[in-house]
């Protein structure tokens, strides 16, 4: 699968502005966490990448080693390029707890984007990191509030940036 290169900063139509706002909604939320998310790992992977279902977000299947057990797992990833580099948001829909993709990659940040090797690292830096944010922001402006939801529970939402290998 030919990873599509995503500027975070292009205009959205009517069509994505309006589907957007479902996916912010309290059952779009639900939806992408019980329904979306569960099931495009498995659509990504048998249909090259073409049928998802969260919709018009750009998604790609992320490969990771997991953190504990050592296994390959696969997770579906919303993501935008900043130059060559991939970037992740790490917002779990704005739950309590980081996603498990996220932990896989502080303890092995060698990964496979839809195929495509890459490294990862955690954004540190305070202004990068509210850039980035910003862009994911103007992306799918949910994330805006995903950061409401987990400031309330003391959780900052990580950034990733991912290096072609």
């Amino acid at each position: 699968m030919t990873l599509k290169h995503v500027d975070p900063e292009a205009r959205q139509g009517p069509l994505r502005r309006a589907l957007n706002n479902v996916g912010r909604s309290r059952a779009g939320r639900w939806y992408g966490i019980h329904v979306a998310s569960p099931l495009d790992a498995h659509l990504l992977r048998h249909t090259g990448g073409r049928l998802r279902l969260v919709g018009p977000l750009p998604t790609a299947l992320l490969s990771t080693t997991g953190a504990r057990s050592g296994r390959v797992r696969e997770n579906p990833v919303v993501y935008f390029h900043d130059g060559r580099d991939v970037i992740l948001v790490a917002s779990s829909f704005g739950r309590d707890r980081h996603p498990a993709w996220f932990h896989n990659l502080v303890a092995h940040p060698e990964a496979r984007l839809n195929g495509d090797r890459y490294q990862a690292a955690q954004v540190t830096d305070p202004a990068d990191y509210q850039r980035l944010y910003a862009l994911a922001v103007g992306l799918y402006p949910g994330y805006a509030d995903y950061r409401k939801r987990t400031a309330a529970v003391g959780r900052t939402i990580p950034v990733l940036r991912l290096t072609p290998a």
